[in-house]
């Protein structure tokens, strides 16, 4: 019989105090609170995991403590050029949740386009191969799970909200941002920060935070989560939620509605 949530997510907790517990019973207990509870599971060992967070658990933080940051900024050119042919076909691109149904509750116009990359082990071939050169940029990123362009049209505006797992950092890089880059912007736990062309932000989406566009034209970043650096059984532990998260139903959907996508597009190129 399935275990529920919170009988999977307590069984992890116990062995965790446990001098001795061998991980791999740990890991499936997580595996069953992650893939039955979502959220609620998840949202109940964030405290502790974050005490072994060898990053700072501050909202924003600097994106030289990753080397491969520098990587991503050298190459942010060919990124824009490879971003920029795809939005020859702007209107064709999906909105967000059009793919991710969560963000719905942020979003539910087509102001927000975005083109996926890779999401928890789902790679979107067909984009990687659109886009060979950022293609050839993400695979120097290690720990990434999820990559995208994310595209906010004139006058967008993402109310706060926060992320759906702290065991994980967002990085934003700026491909297209209009001036002055006051005009857009990202608060994240009461700190403001602007993108720029070339330039990373890293920070932690478990803080409320929100987004905006108040300019008149396009503003696009690279879009990345890559897991947070911990210690010890922390480590241990993230490690094996994010697997889990990998085989949720809400990761299952979210495949198939952009292979949806994907086919209708590939219609529309052919038409």
């Amino acid at each position: 019989m399935t275990k529920t949530w919170q009988v999977a997510l307590q069984e992890a907790r116990d062995n965790l105090r446990s001098a001795g517990t061998d991980l791999k019973e740990v890991r499936e207990d997580l595996r069953e609170a992650a893939l039955n509870g979502g959220e609620a599971a998840i949202f109940g060992l964030e405290g502790w995991l974050l005490k072994s967070s060898i990053v700072p658990t501050t909202p924003f933080m600097d994106p030289e403590i990753f080397p491969w940051t520098k990587t991503l900024e050298d190459g942010w050119k060919d990124m824009r050029a490879e971003l920029d042919e795809l939005l020859g076909r702007r209107d064709d691109l999906p909105n967000f949740q059009d793919i991710s149904r969560d963000v719905a509750s942020i979003s539910d116009d087509d102001q927000w386009k975005t083109v996926f990359f890779m999401g928890y082990g789902y790679r979107s071939a067909a984009n990687w191969e659109r886009c060979p050169k950022t293609a050839a940029l993400l695979e120097q990123v290690p720990g990434m799970t999820t990559a995208f362009f994310s595209i906010l049209s004139p006058g967008k505006r993402l109310p706060p909200h926060r992320g759906p797992y702290r065991g994980v950092l967002r990085y934003h890089l700026g491909l297209r941002i209009p001036e002055p880059k006051e005009l857009c912007g990202i608060e994240v736990g009461g700190e403001t920060r602007h993108w720029e062309e070339g330039k990373s932000l890293l920070f932690d989406d478990g803080y409320q935070h929100s987004a905006w566009n108040d300019s008149t034209e396009l503003r696009a970043v690279l879009f990345l989560d890559v897991v947070r650096p911990m210690s010890g059984a922390a480590k241990v532990t993230n490690d094996a939620l994010l697997k889990a998260i990998a085989y949720s139903p809400f990761l299952r959907d979210a495949k198939k509605r952009h292979e949806a996508w994907e086919r209708r597009f590939e219609g529309s190129i052919r038409q």
